[in-house]
């Protein structure tokens, strides 16, 4: 069953120019999605600060925004509610409105990550929700699962991040060490010192199930 995705971007009123910061959001979803292609509808906005995505299953919505959120540059975050359920669409004058259990779930994620962001979990960035009738399990799981990897990444400098985000994909520590001008032993600490090992087994692990 596909899944529904809301992401809405972090303290979008304060940020020194919204139209960049959009701009750069926009092109990461596409760059992440052309290195991963895994949506089946990419992440776009919406309204306000906020975008909607489809994913064919819960491990591709994960995988696909922990890439997103390594993709992305300081400055700029967003929030991620993944909602488990029944999609549909309700005709309208401007188009197909997105409806259903899936999305209303998905809304629910959004606002219970946000409330663990401002609480007792200030790593917090990504949540999932089942609708009504859908197993509990998984998505039990799931969110043990991203609270433990949200942590990791919100710990994450920006360049720690880009390594990360090469690893995941493939790329080697040499491959790495020449793009960011370092040493193989300074890529080699960096990513040892965040637990990327770590993280990219859970990728693998998410991207082996699809």
């Amino acid at each position: 069953m596909s899944v529904a995705v809301i992401a809405d971007i972090i303290g979008s009123r304060t940020l020194p120019d919204r139209t960049e910061a959009q701009r750069v959001l926009d092109e990461t979803v596409v760059h992440v999605e052309h290195d991963a292609p895994s949506a089946e509808r990419m992440l776009q906005p919406i309204v306000g600060d906020e975008l909607q995505g489809v994913y064919p299953t819960l491990a591709a919505a994960m995988a696909s925004l922990l890439l997103l959120r390594l993709a992305l540059p300081d400055g700029i975050e967003c929030r991620y509610g993944i909602g488990v359920g029944a999609l549909g669409e309700v005709p309208s004058r401007v188009g197909a409105l997105a409806e259903g259990p899936g999305w209303w779930a998905a809304r629910e994620a959004i606002e219970d990550v946000h409330a663990k962001q401002r609480r007792a979990i200030p790593g917090a960035r990504t949540w999932v929700v089942a609708a009504a009738g859908e197993e509990e399990a998984p998505v039990r799981l799931a969110n043990a699962y991203l609270l433990a990897r949200d942590q990791l990444v919100s710990d994450m400098n920006e360049r720690v991040r880009r390594l990360a985000y090469g690893r995941l994909l493939g790329r080697t520590q040499a491959e790495l060490a020449g793009t960011e001008g370092i040493t193989q032993s300074a890529v080699s600490q960096a990513l040892a010192a965040a637990g990327v090992g770590a993280l990219a087994e859970g990728f693998h692990g998410l991207r082996g199930g699809l």
